[in-house]
């Protein structure tokens, strides 16, 4: 696991878009796996500027709010059409979606597995760490599923800021499980805000457990870990 603490979000965020724009190059058809919220949307303007990056890419949505269409604007969907997709002028059989509006979500999630079964393994993973310590949606359990599945959401995700102002609470959500996260030749884990520091510092106790999902990042041999100094505020980064 490698740790890169930098002065801030503006700077994590241009050090998250250079390692994707070095994983691109290195494979121009590379599976990026993408994550959704306010950790990763400078890193993905910055990213995006390059036009070249999206020519042969494909990109995976990591997860979805159960019961929102593609169209509703706190999805994320519509977060990663905004900011991804669109830009890059992705086309469509070159990203794999699922829809958290879907009349069975069982078989969606099925249909999703499948989908990364084929086109997998995923070769960069782009992640955050939510303030309960979840990675996509799977959230603190005393197990963890290993495969795409619909997640119930703990209150700290029921209350995330892509939610702020909606009516009816949420309450599931369509993820990725754990198994083909941890199976990603790469990961990439962005941490950003003083609200993230006592995060990162169960994190860095390194004791494995399902109560603390992200703490599962500590098995897998090739994890970048980039966070502001906000988030690492008085905690030392492994060498």
């Amino acid at each position: 696991m490698r740790f890169t603490v930098c002065e801030d979000h503006e700077a994590m965020s241009r050090a998250a878009a250079g390692i994707m724009a070095e994983a691109v190059a290195k494979n121009p058809a590379l599976l990026l796996c993408a994550a959704s919220g306010g950790s990763p949307t400078r890193a993905y303007e910055l990213f995006v500027a390059d036009k070249q990056a999206g020519a042969q890419l494909r990109v995976l949505k990591l997860d979805e709010w159960a019961g929102l269409a593609t169209d509703d604007p706190a999805s994320c969907e519509a977060y990663l059409q905004r900011y991804l997709i669109g830009p890059l002028g992705l086309a469509p059989e070159r990203y794999i979606s699922f829809d958290g509006a879907a009349a069975d979500l069982q078989a969606e999630c099925a249909a999703l597995q499948q989908r990364i079964n084929d086109a997998g393994p995923i070769d960069l993973c782009l992640l955050g760490v939510g303030l309960n310590g979840h990675l996509a949606l799977n959230e603190p359990a005393d197990a963890l599923h290993p495969g795409c599945h619909v997640a119930t959401l703990a209150d700290s995700s029921k209350n995330h800021p892509m939610l702020d102002g909606r009516g009816t609470p949420l309450s599931h959500g369509l993820t990725l499980g754990m198994a083909d996260i941890l199976r990603s030749r790469q990961l990439l884990v962005l941490v950003s805000g003083e609200q993230k520091r006592d995060v990162m510092e169960k994190l860095l106790s390194r004791k494995v457990t399902p109560q603390f999902p992200a703490s599962f990042l500590w098995l897998h041999g090739n994890v970048d870990f980039v966070c502001d100094k906000a988030a690492m505020a008085g905690l030392e980064a492994p060498r």
